[in-house]
């Protein structure tokens, strides 16, 4: 868990944080994410994530393959950097300003306008609605 905020280079490489790296391991996968960011799982989360995929049918099967073709590992380097791909960073809109959440089961890198904005549209409201739904 947590919030990261670092910058990415021009080649595509980002120090990602240790904290994260440790639960993650030095080599872990990175995909598409949803509203425009970047999942990443360790190897055992992602075996988790990709046999539940196996098991949809029809076309939440067809849409969640989307997950899997766009999947690439990475391995960080002796200075804690991970190298993302240019089809991923375009996805996710990475430019300089990267953002890195620590996430329950995975870790979320997206670009730091965006994941602002759309934090910024949480009201009070929906933090009290979601946390009735929890029976917190």
């Amino acid at each position: 868990m947590g919030t990261f905020e670092h910058t990415i280079d021009a080649k595509g490489r980002m120090a990602f944080p240790n904290k994260l790296r440790e639960c993650l391991g030095v080599s872990f996968i990175i995909t598409i994410g949803l509203d425009g960011c970047l999942y990443a799982y360790s190897n055992e989360e992602w075996d988790v994530f990709t046999d539940k995929i196996k098991a949809l049918t029809g076309e939440k099967a067809k849409a969640a393959k989307l997950f899997i073709i766009n999947a690439t590992t990475v391995e960080a380097d002796k200075q804690g950097r991970i190298l993302i791909p240019q089809k991923l960073r375009e996805y996710a809109g990475l430019e300089h300003d990267v953002t890195v959440l620590g996430v329950i089961n995975r870790a979320e890198i997206w670009n730091t306008a965006r994941i602002n904005e759309i934090s910024g549209s949480i009201t009070n409201e929906m933090l009290s609605d979601a946390m009735a739904d929890l029976a917190l």
